[in-house]
């Protein structure tokens, strides 16, 4: 008779044994909330609470085949130690049983991913075209930080990922590696493929919410679905293609440098060479590495975010310290204040039965957002206490994850002013 076998983490082992596993997985109960969260997929899967405490873990359980199952497990955990954007690994579960003693399907374990939904539900409430050139900007960078640590997804597409707000944009994790491979060197043609298949997918998922209604009769699948390629191409040459730069501008590799941060992606290593006879200075990055505001924001405010929220919280606290007086007191006695007097300031304000409506640094961008929305209208900036009490009376009350159609939140031609 087959024994249960669980293979994962070990701190987690003591939650997953207490689980039903000798019941199919399509049995097993489901909470209402965490239904509307899960999305479609061609396994059979189900989001479950650890415990009855609404705070509790929450696990993300596949059902698939025991070969998958095993590879995908040691592919996401590769992916993990890579830092790589994609949910975390917990368990594999081999030797089911049901209750006659029948085998039932390996299961896969990773945890849920806070604040995180599939594209469909973020999708489904008539999206602008921004917000469509949104999913798929965060869908190329997902692709190319994949492809920048020599992983070949193999199955590229927006049911594959799942999206978090992300300041005006998404930020996309891959969610299935069930078909991805690590490459000891990506070729372009491995490259090529991936994008083929990217702009196949995109284009079939946008078609199925166009014939269902959900996407208006304007929008067009192809072209957003190209749209992927694009800024894929646009990111991946800025990264890895040469800049011929005037050797004459002493600040010309200062200013390369600074494009690839604006991009998020800290600058590790470069050759720059002078082509005498042509009068050139060739930059050649060599190697980057995503998240460089996130990792400024954490080095400095010890903050975890996003890497647009975290270019924002940047912004207000550089704002912040340039208002401090002369000489500049040491930038981590600045931060101590600004978290003091900007940041948990107004996270204080925010009333506990509301605080799990939207992700913390996200709801903070969205309060300077407010403010320059209210300012507007007003005609003068009506301060940042103001803004957050009224973005807690009239905004945060209807506020789910996905989003809400409500002026002043995620305005697709916004132009903030600089407050902190």
């Amino acid at each position: 008779m087959a024994e249960l076998k669980i293979t994962g983490l070990a701190e987690e082992m003591s939650a997953l044994a207490r689980l039903p596993w000798s019941k199919p997985l399509e049995e097993w109960p489901e909470d209402p909330f965490l239904t509307d969260m899960r999305g479609i997929s061609r396994h059979i899967v189900r989001l479950v609470r650890v415990d009855a405490n609404e705070d509790g873990k929450i696990y993300a359980i596949k059902e698939t085949v025991e070969e998958f199952a095993n590879r995908e497990y040691g592919l996401l955990r590769e992916l993990n130690m890579a830092q790589a954007p994609c949910v975390e690994p917990v368990a594999v579960i081999e030797g089911r049983l049901n209750e006659a003693g029948e085998p039932l399907p390996v299961a896969l374990v990773t945890n849920y991913l806070p604040f995180s939904l599939p594209y469909r539900i973020l999708l489904g409430g008539k999206p602008s075209p921004h917000e469509i050139t949104n999913m798929a900007n965060a869908l190329a960078l997902l692709l190319v930080r994949l492809h920048l640590l020599g992983f070949w997804w193999g199955d590229c597409s927006l049911s594959n990922a799942l999206f978090r707000r992300d300041a005006d944009s998404f930020a996309a994790y891959l969610v299935d590696a069930e078909t991805g491979e690590f490459q000891t060197a990506l070729t372009d043609g491995q490259r090529e493929h991936d994008l083929e298949i990217a702009l196949f997918n995109v284009a079939a998922e946008l078609e199925d919410l166009k014939l269902a209604g959900i996407l208006e009769t304007d929008v067009d699948p192809i072209r957003a679905s190209e749209g992927v390629i694009k800024r894929y191409r646009r990111l991946w040459n800025a990264l890895k293609e040469p800049q011929m730069l005037d050797p004459n501008d002493r600040h010309a590799v200062e200013r390369a440098m600074r494009s690839l941060q604006d991009l998020g992606f800290a600058v590790e290593e470069v050759e720059v060479s002078i082509n005498g006879d042509k009068g050139e200075l060739k930059f050649q990055p060599k190697l980057v590495a995503a998240g460089y505001h996130q990792n400024r924001l954490l080095e400095i405010l010890g903050i975890q975010a996003e890497e647009l929220q975290a270019k924002r919280l940047l912004a207000s606290f550089d704002r912040f310290r340039g208002r401090e007086g002369t000489p500049k007191p040491p930038i981590h006695d600045s931060a101590r204040r600004w978290l003091r007097d900007v940041y948990h300031h107004v996270m204080n304000k925010i009333p506990e039965e509301l605080q799990d409506r939207v992700e913390q640094t996200q709801m903070f961008h969205e309060i300077l957002e407010h403010r320059w929305y209210l300012g507007e209208k007003a005609g003068r900036d009506l301060g940042l206490d103001f803004a957050t009490e009224d973005y807690v009376k009239n905004i945060l009350p209807h506020r789910k994850y996905s989003g809400v159609t409500v002026p002043g939140i995620h305005e697709p031609n916004a132009q903030p002013v600089n407050h902190q």
